[in-house]
């Protein structure tokens, strides 16, 4: 086993793991919390973490294999599957997110008609939406036969065999409105929606630093430290929304663009992609899988209460119990000592 090998089975193993654990960690902060459940966005977010679950049970496992392998880790019809799965959550992941910053956008542009502009009923027919979209491109590959092993990426996915080199056209032509409809449209979607959601923020932030600058001016034995720590403060609020956007949207960008390039590239009939490349790429779009829930739930104070939360009540739980486990042996062992004593 060469050193890439190596490297690259172990950051699928721990993309992987990490994958499960944190889309487990969101869902658990739904089941303890009605106030996350009442929220119109929580749909998005658990189709989301929905997706990224069966991505890390179905596929993630499916390309360790192939890369320990080094060939086809399935039979034909399993591989079919697991291909199917790929383009199918792949794309509903993707629309997932593009749903969420249409919900914030709404929320930031239009805080007073929200509520009846994105109600339960709304969001379900997005989510229908987004499972229709991705249904048609998945059902299409798997009735065109297009779903098989690739070496290139060294897992079931949406693939032309050599022999098949006649439809060439019609593959080209699926990949690329495949690629379009889903990581385009939704890149699309975010930064038109962020930059709105952005300059909102930043004209609240011009208002509340007038505010600020004002109130200093007026108060004029405050003292200098003050002063400094809200100047301070003025500059992080600034900073703020936009570290949060560039996030937003730099994550999908790193993690997606490298494998849709890749994608694209290869169609061109002169272009042969490397095999660790191909790897490392779909080990990337992987990574988006780990990292939406810190994105999206986990860094935000309501999740993290609810986690806090169900940890101290978990811990509490084991406390009693070991306590009566202490007490009941403490208990045996007097009765113990009563009657040899006795005896």
């Amino acid at each position: 086993m060469s050193i890439p090998e190596f490297l690259l089975e172990v950051s699928i193993v721990v993309i992987a793991v990490v994958s499960l654990l944190t889309n487990l960690s969101v869902l658990l902060c739904f089941t303890q919390s009605a106030d996350l459940r009442s929220h119109v966005p929580g749909i998005f977010v658990l189709n989301l973490s929905f997706s990224n679950i069966l991505l890390a049970l179905i596929n993630m496992p499916a390309t360790f294999l192939g890369v320990v392998k080094s060939t086809k880790p399935f039979g034909d019809l399993l591989c079919q599957g697991v291909s199917f799965a790929e383009t199918f959550l792949t794309s509903n992941t993707m629309l997932s997110m593009a749903a969420l910053s249409m919900d914030r956008w709404i929320a930031v542009v239009f805080p007073l008609s929200y509520s009846s502009m994105m109600r339960y009923r709304d969001a379900f027919l997005i989510v229908a939406y987004s499972w229709l979209h991705s249904l048609t491109f998945a059902l299409t590959q798997l009735l065109m036969n297009w779903g098989g092993y690739s070496h290139t990426y060294a897992t079931c996915t949406v693939h032309l065999d050599g022999e098949q080199r006649t439809q060439l056209a019609a593959y080209a032509t699926f990949t690329a409105l495949f690629h379009c409809s889903s990581f385009a449209l939704c890149l699309l979607v975010l930064c038109f929606a962020y930059l709105k959601v952005l300059r909102v923020a930043k004209s609240h932030c011009k208002r509340i630093d007038v505010i600020t600058v004002q109130t200093l001016l007026l108060l004029v034995d405050i003292h200098p430290s003050v002063k400094e720590r809200c100047l301070s403060e003025q500059k992080k609020r600034r900073q703020r929304a936009t570290k949060k956007i560039s996030i937003f949207i730099g994550s999908f960008l790193l993690c997606f663009s490298p494998y849709v390039i890749t994608r694209l590239v290869e169609l061109l009939p002169s272009v042969h992609i490397p095999r660790y490349w191909g790897i490392a790429t779909k080990c990337l779009s992987y990574a988006k899988a780990s990292s939406d829930p810190f994105v999206y739930c986990l860094l935000r104070q309501q999740y993290r209460k609810v986690l806090v939360s169900v940890f101290s009540r978990f811990m509490r739980q084991n406390q009693t119990s070991l306590s009566v486990h202490s007490t009941s042996s403490t208990l045996d062992t007097t009765e113990d000592n009563c009657v040899a004593r006795t005896a």
